[in-house]
This record gives structure tokens, C-alpha cells and sequence, in this order.
């Protein structure tokens, strides 16, 4: 953990190049000292079948997810949801710049007890 798990409109696709944005958030939350390099992830879902607003061709959306584990306090979920969401619009300034979107984050913190993994990759940044 954390995953980041952005899903957009398929208007937006040609416009987004997302290797930038999951580094400087890879960078960020690494930068914390909360969150292990081993962990962190990023994916980018492209969405065919969508309606945004009054359903104009030219309106698009992105939403960004983060889910992180149990156990980080408010203050540290706060200024990192509030970083993210400045890193992300940041990013997306060029396409706001030119075309109507919708731009939203949300940070879910995941319960401990249903929440399972296996990494094998955490070693390797031991």
C-alpha cells in the first residue's frame, strides 16, 4: 500500500500521459516516511461507456482513488490526501486548460482485518 487507482473518460485518453503523474505521487508518499516503496502502486482504467453532465462529447472525467492500509493518523491522511489532489490537478492543468472536466480523489483506508496480500517485492527495498 498505497494504490492508486485512476479511471477516465475515453475522450481524455490521447491528451493524459500517466508515467509522470504515478512518479511524482510514488515519489511524494515515499517521501512521507509512512509508506514502503515495495508497496506503493499505480493503474490507469480507460472507460468506453460513460455520460458526464449533460452528456456533451467534449465533456470528460477523471478520478483519482487512493486506498491505503490501516493505521496512519488524520493529520497524515489529510496533508497526504491534500498533496495528491494538488499533484493531480497540477497535472492536469494543461487538459483543464483547453476542455471541460471533472476532477476528483478520494483516499479510502482499507480495514485490517479484510484486507489481504502477499507482497514478495518489500524485501528487495530492505
Amino acid at each position: 500500500m498505497p494504490h492508486f487507482v485512476v479511471d477516465y473518460s475515453d475522450n481524455l485518453h490521447e491528451l493524459l500521459d500517466f508515467q509522470p503523474l504515478f512518479k511524482a505521487l510514488h515519489d511524494y508518499v515515499v517521501s512521507t516516511g509512512a509508506f514502503p516503496i515495495g508497496g506503493v502502486r499505480s493503474r490507469a482504467i480507460r472507460c468506453y461507456d460513460y455520460r458526464v453532465a449533460d452528456g456533451r462529447e467534449g465533456f470528460g472525467y477523471l478520478n483519482l482513488s487512493l486506498k491505503i492500509g490501516h493505521g496512519r493518523d488524520m493529520a497524515l491522511k489529510q496533508a497526504v490526501a491534500e498533496r495528491v489532489f494538488e499533484t493531480l490537478c497540477d497535472w492536469m492543468q494543461p487538459v483543464t486548460a483547453e476542455r471541460y472536466v471533472q476532477i476528483s480523489f478520494e483516499m479510502t483506508e482499507l480495514d485490517p482485518v479484510l484486507k489481504f496480500n502477499k507482497n514478495n517485492i518489500h524485501p528487495l527495498f530492505a
